[in-house]
């Protein structure tokens, strides 16, 4: 399938796997300019993990789990970074050729040094290795510590750490490999996920969505009054959230050109159709729109066009945060409800529904006639069955894992505070000191 401006499907899909570039005669050419935003957008994902997503989440929660929060997203930050380093880089794109896995080829980042290169999306363009390292260490550990909203206010700290390590090994590098590495299963299916639809998104949320069940609901889920403490704390964390979103969007263009406009672009349209979509259904429901559903809506938003913000038309970028909103709401607000589980601050409904909305999204936004890269044989049936087979592996391979590996970590750590620890809040019993001194 030919796509407009020359791009192939490798580039729209993936984030340059190590292990698919070829390099020309001539000597590679390394920009000074992509290096620079590739060590900005690197900072910008870190500043959506700390402090965007650790006060978005605390401003969520009661007063007593606040410090409980902000603590689980830092460490699963700093933890997922040095897995990254020793293992998690190689077994996603250590240069293996098998469909599953990237190998041992690069433990401890073996090989690595600052002379060596990572392909971009251009033939001949080259970005330092270590930059590209610490752009994807990036997604690797915001998207763990995504996980903290299925079971805020309630898990054990040392079972949270322990689950990331393994959650990480198991679940994350290998979808991450079968994706964006050149030799992955999904990568040689043809599915498009620019920036992490199904990686970052899917992946969180269905782990959210088994961790929620088998932890089971808060002491007094449905009973007592668990609001959040602290919409001002949340709609600050949303807010960097979306700044630093387009890091993760247009930075995963991997070069500063022309092309990274349009992620960019998309980023601002889509999430702002998300917002104004949200309120709109609140102002039908409930008769007034509220803060928490315009940062739910912000959040929906760049979750939905994050696969497809690469190769979707500006309209089309509209279209697609117009539509999350409604779905991921009905989910947050009527299915949770109907099916009883408490995932504490809608992981699975946001991230999890919202990414396969935006991954199935993607193969229809693609078609030309709609503004999107797709070339002039562009078949949209078969491009969004490509996308639903994506979408099932992660859903099937995120889920079942994750699930054994809760109950490995039940029966190492155990999951769950007991009742008495739980009714103080994890900020003192788990922590020994609290958010707020009154």
């Amino acid at each position: 399938m030919k796509l407009k401006n020359t791009l192939s499907f490798a580039a729209l899909g993936a984030l340059a796997p190590l292990a698919a570039f070829a390099q020309d005669a001539a000597a590679p050419i390394v920009d000074k300019g992509d290096v620079a935003w590739m060590m900005t957008s690197s900072l910008l994902v870190l500043f959506m993990i700390i402090p965007g997503l650790a006060l978005f989440y605390g401003g969520l929660v009661r007063t007593k789990n606040m410090l409980s929060v902000l603590m689980q997203t830092t460490m699963i930050a700093a933890v997922a970074m040095l897995v990254w380093a020793l293992w998690g880089y190689s077994f996603a794109f250590g240069g293996s050729t098998s469909p599953f896995w990237g190998g041992f080829g690069k433990l401890f980042l073996a090989g690595v040094t600052p002379d060596s290169l990572a392909a971009t999306f251009t033939d001949g363009v080259m970005l330092p290795e270590y930059v590209f390292i610490a752009f994807q260490m990036t997604f690797a550990a915001i998207t763990p510590a995504l996980i903290v909203g299925a079971f805020a206010e309630r898990i054990k700290f040392s079972a949270v750490i322990l689950f990331t390590v393994l959650w990480l090994t198991v679940v994350y590098f290998p979808i991450a490999h079968m994706v964006w590495d050149g030799s992955g299963l999904i990568f040689g299916w043809g599915a498009v996920d620019f920036a992490g639809g199904t990686v970052v998104h899917i992946n969180a949320g269905i782990a959210a969505l088994v961790a929620a069940i088998i932890i089971g609901p808060r002491v007094g889920y449905g009973k007592d009054n668990m609001a959040p403490h602290s919409m001002t704390l949340t709609m600050a964390g949303a807010a960097m959230l979306w700044v630093g979103w387009f890091g993760f969007n247009a930075g995963s263009n991997l070069e500063a050109n022309a092309y990274a406009t349009l992620p960019m672009l998309n980023t601002f349209l889509a999430t702002a159709a998300a917002i104004v979509s949200w309120s709109l259904v609140e102002v039908l429901v409930h008769g007034k729109p509220s803060g928490l559903g315009a940062a739910s809506g912000m959040v929906a938003g760049l979750v939905a066009i994050t696969p497809a913000c690469g190769t979707s038309g500006p309209i089309g970028a509209i279209v697609l945060g117009l539509a999350v909103s409604p779905i991921a709401w009905f989910f947050v607000a009527k299915v949770k409800i109907w099916l009883k589980y408490d995932d504490s601050l809608d992981v699975f409904g946001i991230h999890g529904v919202g990414g396969i909305v935006g991954a199935i999204g993607t193969g229809i936004l693609l078609a030309p006639s709609l503004g999107g890269l797709g070339g002039d044989d562009f078949s949209m049936g078969a491009q969004v069955w490509t996308q639903i087979k994506a979408v099932l592996v992660t859903v099937v391979w995120s889920g079942l894992a994750s699930a054994v590996l809760l109950y490995v970590v039940k029966a190492i750590t155990g999951l769950r505070v007991d009742e008495s620890a739980e009714r103080e809040g994890l900020d003192s019993t788990s922590h020994g000191e609290r958010a707020y001194n009154m």
